[in-house]
């Protein structure tokens, strides 16, 4: 099964809205990551601009201290940075401000080493764009950057005819070529990895046939409000009337489009609260922030809705109500609310039915 859900995943596109959600998803995830590279950069630099300004002679001048500054401003402003395609400005600048920073001090190292330096410093650079959570479009512009700054034939008296010069280039365009090939291929690997995540998370946690949450979900949901112990919080079951005899009179496929109509009306009904279905034609609701009053007005509208519905077949609904007390457990108000509904039922459906005490003895 997993195969096959990842078959489907890797054909499909992924549309606009899911590529934003997971490049934001990404950048949150690996911001404290982002947060490192840019330190450790920066303490890179530092460590061999202080090598060439006192070894080299050259001596640590104000440009290195308005380096220093520029860096670990950028650094402080990604610590606030909470959105993604911030991030991709953000890492244009870092990057404009550091490779001008290396090239300024290879400058300072004797011309028949400054070639290597170059190099190295365009290899480390661009790995590190490549891992980061950045934008096409920010990892080009990023690696074009890079390329001009740090040109391994501008001060370095090499011709690209001689043979350093022929072999500069055709390393160049082996990194490129590498680093621009990993970067994609990694992106779409990630991309592929949260499209199938959210995948199987819909079929972990939302019913198929209905396309709302689940017994799973509710659960987990129901158990989290009811830890908060807010006060006005009621749990309702909702139950279709005479299910059994519409699939058997009309068939399933009926019987599920019911199912649909049903869950629709609750999910339009009672969109600002947790609600699932359960399983089977059992529907679950969990008020919270709600008086007696408005949760019955609540319930008895639902009810309405789907009496007045004039799909085919006509069908109604029985819904049990019970307040769920600071004390009670959820499995506690689930059985409240379900006796609730057997006097639902018994009564006549099509109604609700608040549960009190005295049902707790019938049952």
């Amino acid at each position: 099964m997993f195969k096959t859900i990842e078959e489907h995943v890797r054909k499909q596109v992924a549309p606009a809205a899911l590529r934003a959600e997971f490049r934001q998803h990404e950048f949150e995830s690996m911001r404290p990551f982002c947060m490192l590279v840019f330190c450790v950069s920066t303490l890179i630099w530092l460590i061999f601009d202080l090598i060439v300004s006192f070894i080299g002679g050259q001596g640590f001048t104000w440009l290195s201290c308005l380096f220093i500054a520029l860096l670990g401003c950028l650094t402080v402003v990604l610590h606030f940075t909470r959105r993604s395609h911030h991030f991709d400005v953000l890492n244009l600048l870092f990057v404009a401000v550091i490779t001008l920073g290396m090239r300024l001090v290879i400058e300072g190292i004797p011309v028949n080493l400054r070639p290597v330096w170059l190099v190295l410093g365009v290899s480390t650079v661009l790995y590190a764009v490549s891992v980061l959570p950045v934008r096409r479009w920010s990892f080009f512009c990023a690696m074009a950057i890079t390329w001009v700054m740090l040109n391994p034939f501008y001060h370095t008296r090499i011709d690209a005819d001689q043979l350093e010069g022929a072999m500069l280039i055709s390393y160049a365009a082996f990194l490129s070529g590498l680093v621009i090939y990993s970067y994609l291929q990694m992106r779409q690997a990630k991309l592929h990895n949260f499209y199938l995540s959210k995948v199987l998370l819909d079929q972990a946690y939302v019913d198929a046939l209905t396309d709302i949450p689940n017994r799973r979900s509710f659960m987990a949901k129901a158990e989290r409000m009811l830890r908060q112990s807010a006060s006005g919080q009621y749990l309702a079951m909702v139950d279709i009337d005479n299910f059994k005899q519409v699939n058997d009179r009309y068939g399933h496929d009926i019987g599920d489009e019911v199912l649909k109509r049903v869950a629709m009306h609750i999910k339009a009904g009672v969109a600002d609260q947790a609600f699932a279905r359960l399983g089977g034609e059992e529907f679950a609701i969990f008020f919270d922030g709600l008086d007696l009053q408005a949760a019955q007005q609540r319930v008895a509208a639902l009810c309405q809705r789907v009496r007045e519905d004039l799909g085919v077949p006509p069908v109604t609904i029985s819904i049990g109500l019970a307040r769920v007390l600071g004390e009670d457990s959820l499995s506690m108000a689930l059985v409240r609310a379900d006796q609730a509904l057997y006097e639902a039922k018994h009564a006549g459906k099509d109604r609700f039915v608040l549960w009190t005490s005295p049902l707790a003895s019938e049952s």
